[in-house]
């Protein structure tokens, strides 16, 4: 019997120690801790790559979208719609920034879906909150006319999918921008929390700039009311360097995705999600991999039995589920039989083929 954790944390480090060691006396001999040159180079790459003008590096992904909405205007009792298929992460920063997070239902590709959005609004409504979930991108042209024609903004919270596309168009450069998290489990993975946040918007950028540092600005001047959320020099330093083969991972995952596919497609009693070229319109990054299965909680069991890690994404608690936050726990059809079947399956660079083999077999077998 093969061991299959979900998620290989040691393999991170392990997978480039020497580099990780070299970059960590670098950063150490040179006392370069906040706000220095390798911040500033990690966010030119972070554009970069990103296709934006501007990216910030912030303390982590939660700070991100709180920043932002800030930085967007949002005032205290306005509504914005989030999926409630997404980590508490992105209600908790409407609610301290002074909003109301209203819960949308998902479709079958487990993105937020726009006619639930749609049917949401009201008068008190001020910003769409898409999650770019499971490193895939929302339909972003049906959401964006929703914000057109009722004068919204909309805010990606882009934490599971820096790479993804939506017709040739990458995340985090619709509208006002999208929110990161470098969390260590996330595609692009720091060793401890952080966050960042990329747009086209020069009013948004400058403002966010301020807000993570103190409300200072580059001379030493304060302008307004800030925070800490700096991200951290060394985290930088890091997260620059492994920017440098993220396309490679990004292959990765896609490789592994296609291997699922055309390993458990043909099982009826799965639902998978999209095949990597199964439509044009999108490019995935597989941040995870989340299957709907029937009898689900016997198919975990047979797995961790056999050696296999899983997870059922947010603990199996989609947002309008809380109703220790307030939430009502109802109305939303389809995340709601979607949490009694998703089952994330390990999806992450340290996989061999022999492996998602291995998985893919346990599978089968469990299903005949």
């Amino acid at each position: 019997m093969q061991r299959i954790p979900f998620f290989n944390y040691p393999y991170l480090f392990k997978s480039k120690e020497n580099d990780f060691l070299k970059i960590f006396k670098d950063v150490g001999y040179r006392g370069a801790f906040i706000l220095q040159k390798d911040l500033l180079e990690f966010e030119e790459n972070l554009a970069k790559f990103a296709g934006t003008k501007y990216a910030i590096g912030l303390a982590n992904g939660t700070d991100a979208i709180w920043l932002a909405l800030m930085a967007a205007g949002l005032e205290k009792g306005d509504e914005v719609i989030i999926a409630s298929h997404t980590y508490i992460a992105t209600a908790g920063a409407v609610h301290f920034a002074g909003g109301v997070p209203v819960p949308a239902d998902c479709g079958t590709d487990h993105m937020i879906d726009p006619e639930s959005v749609r049917k949401l609004i009201t008068p008190k409504t001020k910003a769409i909150l898409p999650t770019q979930v499971n490193g895939r991108c929302c339909n972003m042209d049906a959401l964006l006319a929703i914000a057109k024609e009722n004068d919204l903004f909309i805010l990606e919270d882009a934490a599971q999918g820096l790479g993804a596309k939506y017709k040739g168009q990458g995340v985090g450069s619709f509208d006002i921008g999208g929110t990161i998290s470098f969390y260590p489990a996330k595609n692009l993975g720091s060793f401890g929390d952080a966050g960042g946040f990329v747009t086209n918007n020069e009013r948004i950028y400058n403002k966010i700039m301020l807000l993570r540092d103190h409300g200072r600005n580059d001379d030493g001047i304060f302008e307004m009311w800030g925070f800490n959320s700096r991200l951290d020099n060394l985290q930088a330093a890091f997260l620059n360097f492994k920017i440098g083969y993220y396309h490679e991972e990004i292959v990765k995952r896609r490789k592994i995705a296609q291997m699922y596919q055309e390993n458990l497609g043909h099982i009826k009693e799965l639902h998978l999600p999209p095949a990597p070229n199964e439509d044009s319109d999108y490019f995935d990054v597989y941040q995870n991999y989340e299957i709907e299965a029937e009898k689900r909680d016997a198919l975990k069991k047979y797995l961790s039995d056999n050696g296999i890690g899983t997870l059922i994404q947010w603990n199996g608690q989609p947002v309008h589920s809380i109703k220790s936050l307030g939430f009502s726990g109802e109305g939303l059809p389809y995340t709601e039989q979607m949490f009694k079947k998703c089952l994330m399956i390990p999806m992450n660079t340290s996989l061999t083929n022999k492996e998602v083999k291995y998985v893919c077999d346990v599978i089968i077998k469990f299903y005949k």
